[in-house]
């Protein structure tokens, strides 16, 4: 099979397309033949040996796959032909994965293999840390960094249809656009030197309920100061490449709470289950759309993930990995 492996920690240009083994489905897990792959922060993290996984080199990464299975483990329950996306640890850059049959999600007939690729990680993050670990009720005010990104276009969607109030962060206000049509109420650009002035007076000057940040560094800091007396501050991720240092003496004074969001297979199970079901359900709905944003072909990943560290990517991106990604 075809496949970009990883020779070196030094970042995306080690990626090289290479012939590789098919792997082999062991006890509990399953052949995917891969349509299409996400991607994420992560594998630029990944790709530069500075990620929470680490593999030995060489290896394949890709952690988000949609596709068909095609050979299963003996006892399994799947059997082959089935569309099902999952997150795989690694390896989800080529034409075949390994996946474990517990993580797998059945696709809806009518979405995408496309589609189904932005659905293992994106999603369920947004869903988990606003409505598990924020328990965001309707009404409040969210202020979503990043809206116009992947995981920001699903936590503003989320939101909304949640009956919450949603002010939206980017970077560039080209951006705004896209947030606006995700179901933002308001736009700020959090370039701009007052913006948190700016969230302030659109939320009544009371500040918002919950902060969903998965930016950090600098900006992610500057959050509490426009967040309401009783608010939550998500820490989702730092795509900043910098952890938010967040000021103890303004979560004191606002009785605020700083929650980490951070899920796995092997401890949240349950979770992640009901998390699937509420958005496969509100997607069918037509309450959230799931779809990719850009699909880009096999051969172009080095380039769209340098589009993904340079931040010149809205919404999600897929990795085509065959042709026909609609069937």
């Amino acid at each position: 099979m075809k496949g970009w492996q990883l020779e070196a920690a030094t970042g995306i240009e080690a990626l090289a397309l290479c012939e590789l083994p098919v792997p082999v489905p062991g006890p509990g897990e399953v052949l995917i033949e891969v349509h299409a792959c996400g991607l994420n922060f992560s594998d630029l993290l990944m790709a530069a040996g500075s990620y929470q996984v680490r593999p030995s080199l060489p290896f394949v990464p890709g952690q988000e796959i949609a596709g068909r299975v095609v050979a299963v483990a003996p006892g399994a329950a799947r059997k082959a032909g089935e569309r099902v996306a999952t997150k795989v640890t690694w390896g989800g850059f080529a034409e075949f994965a390994v996946a474990r049959e517990d993580m797998l999600i059945t696709l809806p007939a009518a979405m995408s293999l496309a589609a189904g690729a932005t659905l293992p990680v994106v999603w369920p993050t947004a869903w988990i840390a606003l409505f598990e670990r924020a328990a965001l009720a309707a009404g409040e005010h969210v202020f979503v960094h990043a809206a116009a990104g992947a995981v920001g276009n699903a936590a503003v969607q989320l939101a909304r249809a949640a009956g919450a109030v949603v002010i939206a962060g980017v970077g560039d206000l080209v951006k705004a656009p896209l947030a606006l049509a995700a179901g933002a109420a308001h736009v700020v650009s959090t370039a701009a030197p007052d913006w948190t002035r700016a969230v302030n007076d659109l939320s009544g000057g009371r500040g918002v309920d919950v902060v969903f940040d998965p930016v950090g560094g600098d900006v992610g800091a500057a959050s509490l100061r426009c967040i309401a007396r009783g608010g939550r501050h998500l820490i989702v991720g730092f795509a900043s490449g910098a952890l938010p240092r967040l000021a103890a003496n303004r979560l004191l004074l606002k009785n605020a709470s700083a929650l980490g969001v951070y899920w796995s297979h092997e401890h949240d199970g349950p979770l992640i289950a009901r998390a699937l079901k509420a958005i496969l359900e509100l997607g069918a709905a037509g309450s959230v759309v799931i779809d990719a944003a850009r699909v880009v072909r096999f051969d172009q990943l080095r380039a769209a993930l340098d589009d993904l560290a340079a931040r010149r990517t809205t919404g999600k991106c897929v990795l085509a990995v065959k042709e026909e990604m609609r069937t």
